[in-house]
Parts: structure tokens; C-alpha cells; sequence
């Protein structure tokens, strides 16, 4: 008959500071943004995100050369946003379910929650993490822009002056169009576990109503009846409202002019608030 040992292995307890609950939130805010990028993850993971952010610089480069060679715009920043709304859908389809979807399918939440970290900071941290992510993907373009118009004018201070006023637009719509664009993007992602179908929903909610636009376009009616309609389709809405708030109003190659811009900016701001407030209702009820 043997006996039990205890032997003495030298653990100790924890006697350092807490980080706390701030810590928590800033460390997976900073993982989403890293993980958006695909950094800290294998070759693969980065070569969709990074061919489409390259598409977005390299016609960034395009229309900055453009410029420095006929001294006219090719497109203003907040039209150059709206022109890559497409793209940026393509970047959220791959990124908002590897942001959701993995942490559902691995049941990995419960390992967040063992920290100092509510289930709406988890959301919370995801979303803004996300939003930054999108945001710095068009303003490095619309830097570039700037750069190009601003050594390239030939006005002088005022011409800087005019490339520093269209850069600040472009950022602004860029800022809207993120978190418009990402809000959405991240419900519709959480919803489904499986990434691959999460990729193809992302995508198919922001195309679906397309063609109801175009038909809106086509045949016309009543002054604003367009807009109203582009209501279902948040990147066209989002073009209207840019051209009401940095265009006067004036619909570009058209006569039309932008009748319910104050009704576009409170639907944006309807939009980003209520995809907030389902997204943390919903990771109140994943299971952790």
C-alpha cells in the first residue's frame, strides 16, 4: 500500500495590481482592429483585406495623378467614399463574421467574460474596433489625396486651403459611412454562426434592394420620391446625404436637387443607433 505525497509545486496567488475592466475593453478593441487587418494571423487571412485595401489606394493614386496632370478633380473626397462603398462592402463581408462568427462557433465568449468584461463591452468593443478598422481604410486614401492636391495646386495657399476642405468632407463622410456601414454589417454577422453564410448575408443585405433604387431612378416621379426610396439601400442613402451636406444640395450630372437631407441624416443616425442597441441585446443572449 503506497501513501500520498503533497508536493510542493511553488504556486502562488496573484498579489499584483487589477487591470480592471477598462484594461479588458482596450485590449479587444485593439485585437479587433489588428484581426481586421489580418495582422497576427496567417497569410491567408490577409490577402483578401489587403487586396482591397490596395484597390482603394491604388485608385486613390489614380485620381491624385489625375489632378496633378489637368489640374481638375476627377471626383471630390466624400464622392470618392461613396464610389468605394462597394469595396468596403466586399472588406466587411470578410472581416464582420471573422469578428462574430468564430467567437460563437469556438464558445470562446465565455473566456472573455472570465475577465472584468460585460457582454455589452464585448459588442461594444467589437463594433468600435470595426468602425476604426473601415475608417482608417478610407481615410489613408483620402490623406493621399490631399498630399497629391495640395504639392500639385498651383493657387497657392488658397488651392491648399481648397484641398484641406475637401479632405475634411471626405473624412466626415468617411467617418458617417463606417459606422453606418459596420453597424449593419456586424448585426447581420452575429445573427449566424456559420462565416461563410455570415459573408454571403452581409453582402446580400446591402445588394437586395439595389434594384428597387435603380427602378426608383428610372422611372422618375415626384421630386425626392429617389431618395425616399434609397432609404432600403443605406450606400445609396448615404450618397444623397453627402451630396446635401457637402454638394448644396446638388445631385452631380443631374438638375435634381436633394430634398429630405435633414430626413437622410436622422435615418443615418436611426440606423447606427438601433443596429448598436440590437447588436449588444443580441450578445446578451449568445450563449458564453
Amino acid at each position: 500500500m503506497t501513501t500520498g505525497v503533497i508536493h510542493d509545486l511553488g504556486y502562488q496567488r496573484y498579489t499584483g495590481p487589477r487591470l480592471g475592466r477598462g484594461y479588458a475593453f482596450r485590449t479587444l478593441y485593439a485585437h479587433t482592429v489588428r484581426t481586421a487587418f489580418g495582422l497576427g494571423r496567417g497569410v491567408k487571412a490577409k490577402i483578401f483585406s489587403w487586396a482591397i485595401i490596395g484597390i482603394i489606394a491604388a485608385v486613390a493614386v489614380v485620381m491624385t495623378a489625375i489632378k496633378a496632370q489637368t489640374g481638375e478633380a476627377v471626383m471630390n473626397g466624400p464622392q470618392f467614399v461613396d464610389n468605394m462603398a462597394t469595396l468596403v462592402i466586399l472588406l466587411l463581408a470578410a472581416v464582420a463574421p471573422e469578428l462574430t462568427s468564430r467567437d460563437q462557433q469556438t464558445r470562446a465568449l465565455g473566456l472573455y467574460l472570465a475577465r472584468p468584461l460585460r457582454r455589452s463591452d464585448y459588442a461594444l468593443a467589437r463594433l468600435t474596433g470595426a468602425i476604426t478598422a473601415i475608417f482608417l481604410v478610407l481615410a489613408g486614401p483620402l490623406l493621399i489625396m490631399f498630399a497629391g492636391g495640395a504639392l500639385s495646386t498651383k493657387d497657392g495657399a488658397s488651392g491648399v486651403g481648397d484641398a484641406a476642405v475637401d479632405s475634411a468632407q471626405g473624412l466626415a463622410h468617411a467617418a458617417l459611412s463606417a459606422l453606418v456601414l459596420t453597424s449593419i454589417s456586424l448585426l447581420v454577422a452575429s445573427l449566424i454562426r456559420r462565416r461563410a453564410i455570415a459573408a454571403a448575408a452581409v453582402v446580400a443585405v446591402f445588394l437586395i434592394a439595389l434594384p428597387a433604387v435603380g427602378v426608383a431612378q428610372e422611372l422618375g416621379g415626384s421630386e425626392g420620391t429617389t431618395e425616399l426610396v434609397s432609404m432600403v439601400s443605406p450606400p445609396t442613402a448615404l450618397s444623397y446625404l453627402s451630396v446635401w451636406l457637402y454638394a448644396d444640395g446638388k445631385v452631380p450630372y443631374s438638375d435634381d436637387q436633394v430634398v429630405y437631407g435633414p430626413l437622410l441624416l436622422a435615418y443615418a443616425v436611426v440606423v447606427i443607433a438601433a443596429c448598436t442597441a440590437l447588436l449588444v441585446a443580441r450578445y446578451r443572449k449568445v450563449p458564453a
